[in-house]
């Protein structure tokens, strides 16, 4: 296996100070940007990707980590989303097998009418999956359905209804992307903020970036630009052409989801809980993930767009309620590790509505009058034909000459390349964290200095050097959220690894890690409303 490419930040950006001028200046570092990036850089354009945080700090790191195809899409009666997700998810499982797996989702029932209701509307699921089905969907009898999900309650279950979805970490596949992209040729940079848009005859020709670390501003030329910002699309937007004297509508309606996390004895198994249709007519999940059981999640309007938004009281009393309602083992408050929140970028309908659970997940791409191409909504399983979209609405808009499409539908991610997807089996998704999380790219991790320090269980030393060395690793939060998602799983140990982590940063990247500022977040994760 050859090298990964190093993110020495003083490399990336004396990279950028030679660039001239690029043919894709891509605006966020989520799950849309990153895509279009790798897309952009396959077909064999000039691409810059700036972030102003770390990769998929916002949106895309707090995912309920489901790769579907979306059940109840089906039953608001959007076919053509959920076929979409389907066939996407699928080249998703393939392109990154390592860190997006199958995974089996019981349904349970607790009135007669509920097994052959679902069931019939989870057949026409797999109708739609086709070829690319993860396994068919099964009526179950109370006694298999009690042997997929031992800790649910018995009282009254009559059967459920057994299907196939897939789940991810979702940090890391942001990070499979990232440094895809940089491995065809595509620019990234971690905290740079984009600060301004450039105009010239009404056309924007470029943009200026403020380096995080050092204070330094940088002018970049580009022929195109995409604001790929997620839930601050429109603040962007507003910086671009008429809109400085025409204010432009919002497009964004942002939505919040409220996820908790608790310890893997509430549901020891490794298939998920879905409950379609809850007392207040929402979804419930309760997912195995990473050795712990996630519970979620909400979907609350949400107009103040914090970096990192906060649950409310009644999220989190909805999601502990209504879990009791079917864990034999009810989860109370101090029984949670972690609670996160992440804000969707829904796209408004024609008329405002305040109800989010309504409003669909599709997403939009607009090219407005000065050439900037916004692109909004979505979620991730769909990243991939997101991002062949942005790519159709630049040609169409002669932004970029036209090139063939296609080139990221097989095409495997880094950490993948020679991984063997049988030793998947049962998902790695549901254990801890280990080696196994760097798929084929555990060898190099194994090689580095540190390998046999064991900072907890199943993180190294060496994985941090790794972080910091290939995956842009730049803080004590960047390691501890996202390479490492110790932050995600169980804010009070993350916490207590702060001391050698910073340490190790500091000595890799000569930077402060920003201990402190991790600390105070942890202290977020673990404060319940």
């Amino acid at each position: 296996m050859t090298k990964p490419l190093e993110t020495t930040r003083a490399a990336l950006i004396a990279q950028l100070e030679q660039s001239e001028e690029f043919d894709i200046a891509i605006i966020g570092g989520g799950a849309t940007g990153l895509g279009v990036a790798l897309d952009a850089a396959l077909r064999g354009f000039k691409v810059l990707l700036l972030e102003s945080h770390d990769f998929a700090k916002g949106t895309s790191s707090r995912a309920t980590k489901l790769v579907h195809g979306g059940v109840r899409y089906l039953a608001q009666g959007n076919v053509a989303l959920v076929y979409e997700a389907l066939h996407e998810r699928a080249n998703l499982l393939h392109n990154a097998p390592h860190i997006a797996q199958p995974l089996s989702f019981v349904m349970p029932s607790y009135k007669f009418w509920e097994t052959p209701f679902y069931g019939a509307g989870l057949k026409a699921y797999d109708v739609l999956a086709g070829k690319s089905g993860l396994g068919a969907t099964e009526f179950l009898s109370r006694k298999h359905t009690l042997q997929a999900l031992p800790a649910l309650k018995a009282d009254g279950l009559k059967g459920g209804v057994k299907y196939w979805d897939g789940q991810f970490d979702d940090a890391r596949l942001a990070l499979a992307l990232a440094r895809t992209a940089a491995q065809q040729g595509a620019l990234l940079l971690n905290y740079m903020p984009v600060t301004k848009l450039i105009h010239e005859d009404g056309k924007l020709v470029g943009l200026k970036c403020q380096d995080t670390e050092t204070g330094k501003s940088y002018k970049i030329k580009s022929k195109c630009i995409i604001n790929a910002t997620g839930v601050w699309v429109d603040a962007l937007r507003k910086q671009d052409g008429d809109a400085l004297k025409n204010p432009t509508p919002d497009i964004v309606a942002p939505s919040q989801g409220v996820h908790v996390v608790v310890d893997r004895e509430f549901m020891p198994c490794d298939t998920a809980m879905m409950i379609p249709k809850t007392a207040d007519g929402r979804v419930l999940f309760a997912v195995p993930w990473l050795g712990k059981t996630i519970l979620g999640t909400t979907d609350t309007p949400r107009h103040d767009l914090a970096r990192e938004p906060e649950p409310f009281k009644d999220e989190l009393k909805f999601i502990l309620s209504e879990a009791g309602n079917y864990l034999s083992k009810v989860p109370k408050r101090t029984d949670i590790k972690s609670i996160w929140v992440g804000l969707r970028p829904l796209v408004k309908p024609p008329e405002d509505s305040s109800d989010t659970k309504t409003i669909s997940r599709e997403h939009t791409v607009l090219v407005s009058s000065s050439g900037l191409v916004t692109v909004t909504g979505g979620k991730w399983t769909t990243y991939r034909a997101m991002a062949e979209d942005v790519l159709t609405q630049c040609f169409d808009a002669n932004l970029l000459p036209h090139r063939p499409a296609d080139v990221t539908k097989n095409f495997k991610l880094l950490g993948a390349q020679s991984f063997d997807a049988s030793s998947t089996k049962p998902s790695n998704m549901s254990i801890a964290q280990g080696l196994h999380s760097y798929g084929d790219e555990a060898a190099l991790v194994s090689k580095l200095p540190g390998h046999k320090t064991v900072l907890h269980d199943g993180l190294t030393e060496a994985m941090v050097r790794f972080a910091a060395r290939y995956e842009y690793a730049r803080t004590v939060e960047d390691m501890l959220a996202r390479r490492w998602r110790t932050l995600f799983l169980d804010a009070k140990l993350a916490a207590s690894l702060t001391e050698p982590v910073a340490q190790i940063l500091q000595e890799e990247t000569g930077q402060d890690p920003q201990l402190a500022a991790f600390l105070e977040l942890a202290k977020q994760y673990q404060t319940l409303p």
